[in-house]
């Protein structure tokens, strides 16, 4: 197989959460754990830090592979969804495995996954642990893909376990609190091992306490440890909160013997962009008229960044907008400005939300704008309605930004 061939196997014949949705989602680890034994156990061969939380583990766990990167380790990053190629998910010090890696993995275990029916995910988690030990990195980051406790990443026993917040998203599998969200995101959290919670949260602080004392974890939340910060490379305002994180997750690195400096930390928040290839977190992708992607997706994601987007200065604003069709839009609608002109459009992907019924839903709560047939013609449109001194924002959907990036 080739590797478009190995892509659209791995898409097409089996479940996978950003695809299809609630189909893809497992209740339990058992295939995970099935797989990790036949692979021999790759998880155990490397030293790991685990990330979960609602928003920021993606732009976390690159901060933290950065500054480690900065501080001379051979590091590990797992993340997702990827934006423009499968294989952003895995990389080793910035650079992604080959294609041939990918190739030669799902073609040497192929009958065994089609045997056990693994889903995407289980494969992917598979593919970089097994990378990541045969490759004999000193640290990986790993992010969660969704929730923790049930997360097929959730096999690891981490140095340290991460949590940057917590809001109501996926909330079909999760629960619908924050309370039953924090306990399935505390499920990373593993006996005698650090955990640093990134935001102090009246709902969810207890359910946190708890699951440390039961596993006689160490607990820290981050916001009240960190007076002094440092600037880094990411834009985003929102991002402070996640810089807090990752010098608390530092610290603990520290105290567990890690060799970091001050100015190894400076440089590696200063250079994520650089060291790690991370995309679409407050993106700059075009001037005069000035344009911002961000892949913010949920309720408090879209407050921090349309926040940021109302303190730009412009004469008009154009916003390019896509969600999935599984979105709650009744809960996301009053953060969006209504003085702006809207470019809807489809995501190109099954869970995609017509343009027609979006812009319809949209228009009868006092948007507007008009429907387009794909995200680049929405994109392009604005742009030649925009004049040099208007501010266009890309967003909805994480897959809304990978398209036009």
């Amino acid at each position: 197989m080739t590797y478009q061939d190995t892509l659209n196997w791995m898409f097409s014949q089996l479940p996978m959460y950003q695809r299809q949705g609630k189909t893809a989602f497992k209740n339990d680890l058992s295939n995970t754990i099935k797989l990790a034994e036949y692979l021999n156990f790759p998880e155990q061969h490397f030293k790991s830090i685990h990330v979960a939380g609602t928003n920021g583990k993606g732009s976390t766990s690159h901060m933290l592979a950065s500054v480690l990167m900065e501080a001379g380790y051979k590091v590990g990053l797992y993340t997702s969804p990827h934006l423009k190629d499968f294989r952003e998910r895995i990389k080793i010090n910035g650079k992604p495995v080959s294609k041939q890696f990918v190739i030669n993995f799902i073609k040497t275990n192929k009958v065994f996954f089609e045997n056990q029916s693994l889903s995407f995910f289980e494969m992917t988690v598979g593919m970089a642990f097994d990378y990541f030990s045969k490759q004999q990195i000193d640290i990986a980051v790993i992010e969660v893909g969704l929730g923790g406790r049930l997360d097929s990443t959730n096999i690891i026993t981490p140095e340290i376990s991460v949590i940057t917040n917590i809001g109501l998203d996926h909330t079909q599998f999760l629960g619908d609190t924050l309370e039953k969200i924090a306990f399935e995101k505390a499920g990373i959290i593993k006996p005698k091992v650090p955990v640093v919670i990134g935001e102090t949260q009246t709902e969810t602080t207890h359910v946190f306490r708890n699951i440390a004392k039961r596993n006689a974890s160490k607990i820290t939340f981050a916001d009240k440890e960190v007076t002094d910060v440092f600037k880094s490379d990411l834009q985003g305002s929102y991002q402070l909160k996640n810089i807090i994180t990752v010098l608390q997750t530092i610290k603990e690195l520290q105290q567990k013997g890690y060799k970091i400096s001050k100015k190894q930390i400076q440089d590696g928040l200063l250079h994520v962009v650089k060291n790690t290839g991370l995309l679409g977190r407050w993106q700059q992708i075009h001037s005069n008229p000035k344009v911002i992607c961000d892949t913010a997706h949920n309720k408090d994601g879209l407050a921090y960044v349309m926040k940021q987007v109302s303190e730009e200065d412009f004469e008009t604003l154009h916003i390019v907008f896509g969600v999935v069709n599984d979105k709650d839009l009744v809960s996301i609608m009053h953060l969006l400005p209504k003085k702006a002109i809207y470019y809807f459009c489809k995501p190109n992907i099954p869970r995609g939300l017509d343009a027609h019924i979006l812009k319809d839903d949209m228009n009868k709560h006092g948007f507007q704008g008009d429907a387009y047939h794909s995200v680049n013609e929405a994109y392009k449109e604005a742009l030649s309605r925009a004049n040099t001194h208007d501010f266009i924002f890309v967003g909805g959907s994480t897959f809304v930004v990978a398209e036009i990036i």
